[in-house]
């Protein structure tokens, strides 16, 4: 078992929809989590498939709601967004983007290939100081409610099946194997160092 409680990240573009449904099952869960974007700007579905609605990550999940409810509550009620973004503020107040934190985790969770290589080439471009390694893996979730549900679901029986491990550096590798298997997803991991 691991010594002291695991520490999880979970990273998608803007630390709305898939990275804030594993952070609400994992904090339920009793893990330690955050979760984070990665994108300079949060990006939410707008009156076009080309016209997203764009805020600063600075913007609250607050904010965001009462903006979008001013803007058409039928629309992002019917959508989901308003629902996404009230679960988002009982969280925290507001979506982080994961270059500005300076937290150490065990584990760090990313959504999407593109989020993976900005997570490992941020965590590579960052001088080293403890040497304290940190798993990132990536697993393909699709930016759907339904899907972010799932993936949450597949994290945290993840995150579980570590916390109660003997040797994590050991067993991820065919934890993973394993996980792959059961879910008929495949997992990017890589190691970087703090």
């Amino acid at each position: 078992m691991l010594s002291s409680t695991l520490r999880v990240a979970v990273v998608c573009v803007s630390n709305v929809n898939r990275s804030m449904e594993a952070h609400s099952i994992l904090r339920r869960k009793g893990l330690s989590v955050r979760s984070f974007g990665t994108e300079s700007h949060v990006r939410l579905p707008g009156p076009r498939p080309n016209r997203p609605v764009v805020y600063d990550f600075a913007t609250t999940y607050k904010e965001m709601y009462n903006d979008l409810l001013r803007k058409d509550r039928e629309r992002y009620t019917r959508n989901g967004i308003l629902h996404i973004l009230g679960r988002n503020e009982r969280i925290k107040p507001g979506p982080e983007r994961f270059q500005e934190c300076t937290d150490f985790f065990d584990v760090i969770f990313t959504c999407e290939e593109s989020v993976y290589d900005t997570v490992v080439e941020d965590l590579c471009s960052r001088e080293q100081q403890t040497f304290q390694p940190v798993h990132v893996i990536n697993m393909e979730i699709q930016d759907t409610l339904e899907d972010a549900t799932l993936g949450a679901f597949l994290i945290c029986e993840i995150c579980q099946c570590l916390q109660q491990s003997d040797d994590m550096e050991d067993n991820l590798e065919e934890l993973l194997l394993q996980m792959e298997e059961k879910a008929g997803k495949s997992f990017l991991h890589t190691v970087c160092f703090y």
